[in-house]
């Protein structure tokens, strides 16, 4: 069995990287562009989370899990981070627990890194939210600001649930199918609009909506509701870039799992597509190596 010293001098160059999200946290130690250790964690959003909360997360949750190992980085990517206040409050809630090297920025630079590695490019998210950059291969160089859930975040997991819930309760949906979506959600229209103004993180409960309307991608209205959403997403972000001579790269579980429909909506627009991937983590750890 190997001391706990010896442990350390093995692990003492390793560097740990976290994608995070606002539902969930991916963070991977890497040893020399070797994937070690995965572990997952809730989602950060300096802008709905305290300090307190996140360092809570990190001491609780990520460091049992790591055990005694040293960390000579971190390098985290999060919603949230593109503030300089909030990079310092992420950055502090680490430094609790973790004494090394930190740096905070945006999950979208972890998006257009993981995509587009050292290489220029469009890079996007669609995910719990959606967001979207013009990338030189080092930095992101031009940005349509999100602007959230609420005004925008065209075509993620939480908009697609607002319209959804929003098509349900107002009737434009067939009977049957409200009939359904409020049998499978087993909440009433009150209990849905509950979760949606007054309970933490209603982003989160919109996104988490998406199996249902995977579940019935067959239905004409739901792959209509998709489609547009996906196409005002392009219409209001993508198309603001050079997309006309750079292929768009997309990233997250919304692009992931609707792919299909999201092809579809980019052959509408004239865009061409380029990488589909759930994940930045593999094209991070290839960046950092």
């Amino acid at each position: 069995t190997r001391r706990s010293s010896d442990l350390e001098n093995i692990y003492k160059d390793m560097i740990l990287i976290a994608d995070s999200g606002s539902t969930k946290t991916d963070w991977s130690l890497v040893d020399k562009g070797q994937l070690v250790q995965q572990v997952y964690t809730k989602g950060t959003n300096p802008f709905f989370q305290s300090e307190e909360e996140i360092s809570t997360e990190i001491g609780e949750v990520l460091l049992p899990q790591l055990g005694n190992r040293t960390v000579e980085a971190v390098y985290f990517y999060g919603a949230g981070c593109g503030f300089p206040d909030k990079i310092a409050l992420v950055t502090r809630a680490i430094a609790q627990h973790i004494s090394a090297h930190i740096e905070v920025a945006t999950d979208m630079l972890a998006a257009a890194r993981g995509l587009c590695g050292h290489n220029p490019g469009i890079a996007c998210i669609l995910g719990t939210g959606s967001n979207s950059c013009y990338y030189n291969g080092k930095d992101i160089v031009d940005n349509v600001s999100p602007l959230g859930f609420i005004l925008g975040d065209e075509g993620s997991g939480a908009v697609l649930g607002k319209l959804l819930v929003g098509d349900v309760l107002k009737n434009q949906t067939s009977p049957a199918l409200k009939e359904k979506f409020l049998s499978e959600v087993n909440l009433t229209p009150g209990e849905i609009i509950d979760r949606v103004y007054r309970q933490p993180f209603p982003n989160r409960f919109l996104a988490s909506l998406s199996p249902f309307l995977v579940a019935n991608l067959h239905e004409p209205e739901i792959h209509e509701l998709i489609l547009n959403s996906f196409m005002a997403f392009f219409k209001r972000n993508v198309m603001q870039y050079d997309y006309r001579n750079n292929p768009v790269h997309i990233i997250g579980s919304v692009a992931y799992h609707y792919r299909e429909i999201l092809t579809e909506a980019a052959q509408k627009s004239g865009i061409t597509l380029g990488t589909i991937i759930q994940s930045p983590m593999e094209g991070l750890i290839a960046y950092h190596q």
